[in-house]
C-alpha cells in the first residue's frame, strides 16, 4: 500500500471571512466569559470575551485613524504581554497584516528583517530593538492602551484566501523567511480541535509559552477562542518550577508545552496532583520517550505529540481519539492529505522511508514566502508541498519522525538555520571557518554547538560576539576549536560528521 492519506476534505471556510471576528465570536454569544487569564504565583489578570474584542476593535479604530491603507504590514514588536494577541488581532480586524517577531531578536536582525517587510506602522513594547533607517511611525503601549477605549471598528470582512498575516521561520538559504498565510488558515485549524487537542469549549488551556510564539499564538489562545474556552497564559518570569502550582490553582484542564519546558518541571516535581488535567500537548521538537514516560508517572495523563511546521502549522498528531504508537508522532489529522515521498516525489510504499509532503490544496497550507516566490515555488512539486522531514508511515498510517532532509537546527522547538548563525560568526577576527551543529548533551537535551578554525577564542568572547548579533535562541551555547573541519568530496561542510565525531567522544548522561 502506498505512503498515501487521504480521507476526506474539511468544511470549507465561509465568506465572506475575518480571521479576527471569526477567533472573537464568543464576545456576541458568551460575552461575560473569560477568555484569557495571565497567571502568576500571586494572581491572575483576567480579560472576558466581551473586554477582549473591544480592546481589539478600539486598537482597530486607532490604526484606521493613523491613516494605514487596507494590506498594509504592522511590525509587532511587543514582549509577552496581553498587547501581543490585541495588536496582533486589532490589525487582522482592520484588514491589516500583522508581522509578529521575537522580542529577542536584536536590532541588527530586526532591521534587515524591517527592510523586506516595510512596515506601515510598527507596535512596540519597552526594551525591545527597534529597526534602524525605518521611517514608519511607532505606537508605543500608552498609546496602544489609549486606542483601546475608542469606539470599536466593524471588522473589515472579504476572501478568505486573502492575506491575514506573516509569520517568520528561519529558511534553508540562511535568512529567515515571512510565512504568508491566509485568513482561512484560522478556519483550518478546527481538523486539530479532535486530531490532536480533543478541546471543548469548557477547556482551561494553559500554554507554557510567551504571547510571541507561534505556538503560543494558535494552540494557546486562537484556537482556544475560536471554540469559545478559556486561554492561560503564564506571566512574565514565571519558571518552569512553578508550572504545577499554576495548573492546579487555574484549574487547568489542558496543557500545552514545548519538551524542553517538560523537562525541567518533571526534575523538580516528579509527583503532581492535577485533578482537572485531562492531558498534556507536545510540539516544537521530538518528545523524548524518557520525558512523557516521566509525565505519566507525575500525572497519571497522557501528553499528546504533533508535528508540523510553520508553513502548515500540525498536520500529524496523537490525539485523545487516536493516541500515537509508542514511538511514532501521530496520525494525520482527518481532512488532510499527506504523503510520504521517494527523492523522486512519488510515494513509497509503507514502511519505507520518505520525505513528508502535504497537499497543495491544504487549507491551512501558506500563500508563499514574502518578497521569495521562487523559494515557495522551489518548494512544490506538483500537487505536493515538500516539508523537508524524513518520516515513515506504518499500515496503519502512523508517522514516525526520522529527521530532517537538511542540517536544520532546532532551538527549544523553533527552528535555526546553520547558515545565520554561521554568517553571525564569521565576522569575528579569530574565526577563518565555523559550522553550527546541534549536539546532544544528554539523552534528551540538545544544543545548538558551533565548531570553528583559526585562532583560538575564550569562550566568554565569542558568547558576547554572538549575542551583540543574534537572538538568544539562535546563539551557541557550545563553542568548540578544531584544526579543520571535515568536508565532502565538493568542499562542503559535513555537519552531520562534526556532530557525529564529536557526541562519539562524549559520554552523553
Amino acid at each position: 500500500m502506498q505512503a498515501l492519506f487521504d480521507e476526506g476534505a474539511p468544511s470549507p471556510c465561509p465568506a465572506p471571512f475575518n480571521l479576527a471576528a471569526h477567533v472573537l465570536a464568543a464576545a456576541e454569544t458568551d460575552p461575560d466569559k473569560v477568555a484569557l487569564a495571565i497567571v502568576g504565583p500571586h494572581g491572575a489578570d483576567r480579560w472576558s470575551y466581551a473586554r477582549l474584542a473591544a480592546a481589539v476593535r478600539g486598537l482597530a479604530t486607532g490604526l484606521t485613524e493613523m491613516g494605514l491603507q487596507p494590506g498594509a504590514h504592522v511590525l509587532l514588536r511587543l514582549g509577552n504581554g496581553v498587547e501581543f494577541p490585541i495588536g496582533f488581532l486589532g490589525a487582522i480586524a482592520a484588514g491589516l497584516i500583522p508581522v509578529p517577531t521575537s522580542a529577542q531578536l536584536t536590532g541588527p536582525e530586526i532591521t534587515k528583517l524591517a527592510a523586506e517587510v516595510q512596515p506601515g506602522a510598527i507596535l512596540a513594547g519597552p526594551n525591545i530593538a527597534l529597526p534602524d533607517h525605518c521611517d514608519a511611525p511607532v505606537l508605543d503601549i500608552a498609546g496602544q492602551r489609549t486606542f483601546y477605549e475608542a469606539s470599536p471598528a466593524d471588522y473589515v470582512m472579504g476572501d478568505p484566501e486573502r492575506a491575514a498575516y506573516v509569520v517568520y521561520t528561519s529558511g534553508t538559504s540562511g535568512r529567515p523567511r515571512g510565512v504568508i498565510h491566509a485568513h482561512r488558515a484560522v478556519w483550518a485549524r478546527r481538523m486539530m480541535w479532535d486530531g490532536w487537542y480533543g478541546l471543548t469549549k469548557d477547556d482551561r488551556l494553559l500554554h507554557a509559552g510567551a504571547f510571541n510564539w507561534t505556538y503560543t499564538l494558535g494552540t494557546g489562545l486562537l484556537d482556544p477562542w475560536a471554540i469559545g474556552a478559556t486561554a492561560l497564559i503564564p506571566a512574565p518570569g514565571v519558571r518552569p518550577a512553578q508550572l504545577p502550582l499554576l495548573l492546579k490553582r487555574f484549574d487547568a484542564t489542558i496543557f500545552a508545552a514545548a519538551p524542553g519546558v517538560y523537562r525541567p518541571m518533571l526534575r523538580d516535581f516528579p509527583q503532581v496532583v492535577l485533578p482537572r488535567l485531562r492531558h498534556g500537548l507536545s510540539a516544537g521538537e521530538k518528545l523524548p520517550e524518557a520525558t512523557r514516560a516521566a509525565w505519566i508517572e507525575a500525572t497519571g495523563t497522557e501528553v499528546y505529540e504533533a508535528l508540523g511546521m510553520s508553513e502548515c502549522s500540525t498536520f500529524i498528531s496523537g490525539s485523545p481519539a487516536r493516541p500515537a504508537p509508542p514511538g511514532a508522532s501521530g496520525y494525520p489529522q482527518p481532512g488532510r492529505r499527506l504523503a510520504v515521498l521517494d527523492p523522486g516525489h512519488r510515494p513509497v510504499e509503507r514502511g519505507e522511508p520518505g520525505q513528508l509532503a502535504v497537499s497543495g490544496r491544504d487549507p491551512g497550507l501558506m500563500l508563499g514566502y514574502l518578497r521569495a516566490e521562487a523559494e515557495a515555488k522551489h518548494r512544490f512539486d506538483g500537487e505536493w508541498f515538500l516539508t523537508g522531514d524524513m518520516v515513515q508511515m506504518a499500515e496503519d498510517g502512523a508517522i514516525t519522525y526520522l529527521g530532517r532532509t537538511d542540517d536544520m537546527l532546532n532551538a527549544g522547538g523553533v527552528r535555526v538555520s546553520p547558515l545565520e548563525v554561521e554568517r553571525a560568526l564569521m565576522d569575528h577576527p579569530a574565526i577563518h571557518e565555523v559550522a553550527a551543529t546541534e549536539i546532544a548533551i544528554k539523552a534528551d537535551t540538545t544544543v545548538i554547538a558551533a565548531f570553528y578554525t583559526g585562532e583560538r577564542a575564550e569562550d566568554e568572547a565569542l558568547h558576547a560576539f554572538a549575542a551583540e548579533r543574534l537572538a538568544r535562541y539562535k546563539q551557541p551555547r557550545l563553542y568548540v576549536h578544531m584544526d579543520e573541519l571535515p568536508k565532502g568530496a565538493n568542499g562542503k561542510l559535513n555537519r552531520r560528521l562534526i556532530r557525529q565525531r564529536y557526541e562519539a567522544g562524549h559520554d552523553r548522561a
